[in-house]
């Protein structure tokens, strides 16, 4: 009986909550990378491996080398942690609103917000305002060039240093994850969530890594329309959770 109650109190509306926000985030994550980080971060990650190669001897050189090269982990685990870190941020910014009585409704607005943000990067290919969206202003732009330069190239602590700095390079897709990520108003749940969204995005950049853009390049091709039917879904979650936080 005590396991029943235990089950039971698994299935509450905020459980069910805090899963579709990490699904959903995880979803859009693989998604969303399938049509937007691979073509925009497939740059940095190419000269992360090209440099790392560049490192080895003749001798080093095989095949093993080059797909643990091209995973790039360090490079991952530095974005993760300032995703984690802009997660916390944001859903902290906004648990300071979670007792009032508006706060479910605030949390279903965000929450309408990310899903028409991943709606529109579905549908960029007919709405090229998106483009607007991941417009680097030049100031923030040239900061973040002076810190990237000053980090040491094909190190691991390097990757992992160039990871958090790239992390806070602005686009349309992140804002669209730290838009659903603040809508829990709790910072726990809100790094894990934002954590989701960048496990979701390293698959395709890690094939890029491995395979080079000719070959990252089929690969698009071949999701390219799975890409944008998974965002529409991922939206429609997100959507039916902020249904759930003000019925």
């Amino acid at each position: 009986m005590q396991n029943l109650y235990f089950l039971t109190g698994l299935c509450t509306p905020d459980t069910a909550v805090r899963g579709g926000l990490l699904a959903g985030l995880f979803l859009a994550g693989v998604a969303g990378s399938l049509v937007h980080c691979a073509p925009m971060c497939g740059a940095f990650v190419l000269g992360q491996v090209s440099e790392r190669m560049a490192r080895l001897s003749h001798t080093q050189l095989c095949e093993w080398r080059r797909v643990g090269s091209g995973l790039l982990l360090p490079y991952h685990l530095g974005r993760l942690i300032t995703y984690a870190g802009l997660g916390a941020l944001v859903s902290g910014s906004a648990a300071v609103a979670v007792r009032s009585a508006w706060f479910a409704h605030l949390s279903a607005v965000l929450l309408v917000l990310a899903a028409l943000l991943f709606l529109t990067l579905a549908a960029k290919r007919i709405l090229p305002a998106w483009a607007r969206l991941d417009h680097v202003p030049p100031a923030w732009g040239r900061l973040l060039a002076r810190v990237t330069r000053a980090i040491p190239r094909g190190t691991a602590a390097g990757e992992f240093l160039l990871g958090l700095a790239l992390g806070f390079l602005p686009c349309g897709f992140l804002y669209a994850a730290l838009a659903a990520a603040a809508a829990s108003g709790q910072p726990a749940l809100g790094a894990g969530a934002m954590v989701a969204f960048g496990l979701g995005t390293a698959p395709s950049l890690m094939v890029v890594g491995i395979a080079g853009h000719a070959a990252g390049r089929r690969f698009q091709r071949g999701v390219a329309v799975a890409g944008p039917v998974l965002m529409a879904l991922n939206a429609t979650l997100l959507l039916a959770l902020a249904w759930q936080r003000v019925a």
